[in-house]
């Protein structure tokens, strides 16, 4: 994208001004709900502990946030809640027509620890904010009655394949699938493949999607299922084919979510070398949280939805 993005400001200030109206109208969701806006700091010690999280430097030892989550739990923990935030943060990651590399992202956190509810809630944003029929990149969805569907369905229907019977073994789940495992790739990249190629196409577009229940290695910050330990209470929600949010009911367990990050630490640093301590104070936090869920939903896609934007620099003020 040019720096000179300044030029096409006339052209697209109607869909900047639908951005700002967005804002102000998330604002008011969240301040109706009893919710107060947070805000944390952008330079942080540790940004997350994905095995895959590409983190831009800060400067002095410091890291641009991937996200404010960190941050807005030991918030819960010391009885700030409920709270939301509207927080600028950064993933070192290429430009596409859905991503930019330094975005808006909307965080929020209720203090119950239902899953439901938070499927709920984030419907009812979506409603508020947004026309009842959206059109993004060619995709109609109306917004009336979402699909609900687990990371087993939705694996049964597409892949043809049982992901929770074949979890930690590649081979079982390629020869399910029909397809075939590629050097190098374990059950995790598989599972990620598939899901790409074969499960996401079908997802959000005629109405919006709610794809729950995934399995325990993928959520690193969610609790595990009481009914299924093979699952996590984990969803995403995808509107007019783009994944527009990622929630958890939050993991309150402090040594085994520190079990759970030096594990994927030992795999980020034998794929991509050391990088950041361990935010011992997050892990502090987390066995002080009350029963809460979080959710992180890509603002910046919020708005393409809105104005039917066909490249999310369309919708930056100044995208770089």
């Amino acid at each position: 994208m040019s720096g000179q993005s300044w030029k096409t400001i006339e052209d697209r200030m109607p869909m900047l001004r639908r951005r700002a109206e967005m804002a102000r109208a998330v604002r008011a969701f969240f301040g109706a709900r009893g919710y107060m806006e947070a805000e944390t700091p952008c330079a942080v010690a540790a940004p997350g502990e994905e095995v895959h999280l590409r983190a831009r430097p800060a400067g002095h030892g410091e890291w641009l946030h991937t996200s404010p989550e960190f941050a807005m739990k030991k918030l819960l923990a010391g009885g700030a809640g409920p709270l939301f935030q509207m927080a600028r943060v950064w993933r070192d990651e290429p430009w596409s027509d859905t991503h930019a590399p330094e975005f808006t992202m909307l965080e929020w956190y209720a203090l119950h620890d239902d899953m439901g509810a938070l499927m709920a809630e984030s419907f009812a944003l979506l409603k508020a904010v947004l026309a009842p029929e959206v059109t993004c990149r060619g995709v109609t969805t109306r917004l009336d009655e979402p699909e609900f569907l687990t990371v087993a369905e939705a694996f049964e229907r597409y892949v043809g394949a049982d992901v929770l019977g074949t979890a930690g073994d590649a081979g079982a789940l390629a020869a399910e699938a029909g397809v075939r495992l590629r050097a190098g790739e374990d059950w995790e990249d598989l599972f990620f493949r598939l899901m790409l190629e074969k499960v996401e196409p079908h997802l959000g577009r005629a109405r919006a999607t709610f794809l729950t229940h995934w399995p325990v290695a993928q959520a690193a910050l969610a609790r595990v299922c009481p009914r299924d330990p093979r699952v996590a209470e984990r969803f995403e929600l995808y509107v007019c084919g783009m994944e527009l949010a990622n929630a958890f009911v939050e993991l309150t367990d402090a040594p085994q979510q520190r079990a759970r990050f030096m594990a994927d630490r030992a795999r980020r640093h034998a794929l991509y070398g050391p990088d950041w301590e361990l935010d011992e104070g997050f892990l502090e936090a987390v066995g002080r949280l009350p029963a809460c869920a979080g959710i992180a939903l890509g603002f910046d896609r919020l708005v393409m939805l809105a104005t039917n934007a066909r490249r999310i620099a369309d919708i930056l003020w100044l995208p770089m």
